[in-house]
């Protein structure tokens, strides 16, 4: 669909309560992306309170009273449009399941809006989730100084947060010039997508205004192909089809394919998208693609699709920059949690942990630590113990980020530096 304006991934990051959720209902709201029966319902229930101003806070409730009996409200928040682009916000109420959506599947953020009380400023979740952000390789960063409202609208106190979070922005390697700093009031919709008349001193943009004026991505069409398989079928009268997304590179019906680490060479028969058929596929397209030489059973979800000629690297040992975001005690060299990049996952063995790095500053804290724990940043040597594709931050760092999880949570967070691939 040649028409679909550009998109864009954002995340909404910053330390709890700081009103993230508040700020993305009223980004919905303002846009006019409320679904009309959800609006209904709401003006409804406003009337019979008789509290228009209640809308807001009723659609609010709703989203949390979702959010607390475990339905994701992902369709609610899924997009929203402004005139220049369509969003899909990923939204990170925790820890978990935020780092999980920042690095696996295909939520790759292109911009965060780090949100920051007026009152609280600089919280230690805020240092962490910029930190991550920067690890993650998000280029495009807007801070939304929340809570105006809470100190009276004050230009010295804005001013005095804004400092404090281009200090820690700056510490990480952030360009501080180009980052908007926008004084908000998420709850009542100062500066959202409406200037605020409560704040003369502000003449910079809206956040609508910011988020519009963003660079959008650049898709990586000219690397070579790489697409992690999400699912396979068998399809009567049809043949093999493999579902995917595709991170890098084109993909043309009569292709040849390799997949890794199955190591199955087959040819492209016929590509979809939304059901239709597609001439070319490109970097950022969700396909479905109909091969020969390939059954359902040689490939798995988690295998790489490139082509010979280029093959997806599959690693036997790799050094990557992690931060430990959170584990009951410490870890040591020979940990095995499991290791989830794109849609593989596998288990990996701490072999070595080569340095501790001071997460606000990127310099070395110390050679050849013997454990680290929660909150520490490290570079650490991982060896799978089953055959995974990774690649390179440098090189392709959609396939390069990955979450460690074990226990049932999110331990740790990382981006592959160099590997060794595994000889053949």
């Amino acid at each position: 669909m040649a028409s679909e304006k550009p998109h864009i991934n954002l995340v909404t990051i910053g330390h709890v309560d700081q009103g993230k959720s508040t700020l993305v209902g009223r980004l919905l709201w303002d846009t006019g992306n409320v679904p009309e029966q959800e609006m209904r319902k709401i003006e409804e229930k406003a009337k019979e309170l008789k509290k228009e101003s209640f809308k807001f806070a009723f659609l609010m409730d709703r989203m949390k009273e979702e959010r607390e009996r475990g339905v994701t409200i992902d369709v609610m928040h899924q997009r929203f449009d402004t005139n220049k682009y369509y969003y899909t916000i990923i939204d990170a109420p925790g820890h978990r399941d935020f780092v999980k959506n920042m690095i696996t599947g295909a939520s790759q953020a292109d911009v965060a809006i780090l949100v920051v009380g007026a009152k609280d400023g600089v919280m230690p979740q805020t240092k962490e989730h910029v930190f991550l952000a920067r690890t993650m390789g998000i280029k495009n960063m807007i801070v939304a100084i929340n809570k105006m409202d809470e100190v009276n609208y004050d230009q010295k106190r804005f001013e005095e947060v804004k400092k404090d979070v281009e200090n820690l922005l700056k510490t990480v390697g952030y360009d501080t010039s180009k980052i908007p700093f926008i004084p908000i009031s998420a709850w009542y919709g100062d500066n959202v997508a409406k200037k605020s008349d409560k704040m003369p001193w502000y003449n910079g943009p809206t956040i609508i205004e910011a988020l519009d004026s963003i660079e959008p991505p650049q898709l990586p069409v000219d690397k070579p192909l790489r697409m992690p398989i999400q699912d396979i079928y068998s399809i009567k009268g049809v043949g093999t089809v493999i579902v995917g997304r595709v991170e890098t590179g084109t993909l043309k019906p009569g292709d040849k394919i390799i997949v890794e680490p199955a190591h199955k060479e087959g040819e492209v028969k016929s590509i979809e998208m939304h059901h239709e058929p597609l001439n070319e596929a490109k970097a950022g397209d969700n396909i479905g693609i109909n091969v020969r030489g390939i059954n359902k059973d040689d490939v798995g979800r988690g295998d790489v699709i490139g082509k010979p000629d280029n093959p997806p690297t599959v690693v036997k040992e790799f050094t990557a920059q992690i931060i430990v975001l959170q584990h009951p005690s410490v870890i040591t060299k020979g940990y095995t949690p499991v290791v989830h990049a794109h849609t593989a996952h596998a288990a990996c063995r701490f072999e070595e942990i080569l340095k501790k790095i001071d997460p606000r500053t990127g310099e070395v804290k110390e050679e050849n630590p013997d454990f680290i724990k929660p909150g520490d940043a490290a570079v650490v040597k991982l060896v799978p113990i089953k055959p995974i594709v990774l690649e390179k931050q440098s090189e392709f760092p959609e396939l390069a980020r990955f979450a460690i999880r074990d226990m049932g949570m999110t331990i740790a967070a990382g981006v592959v530096l160099d590997l060794v691939p595994a000889n053949k």
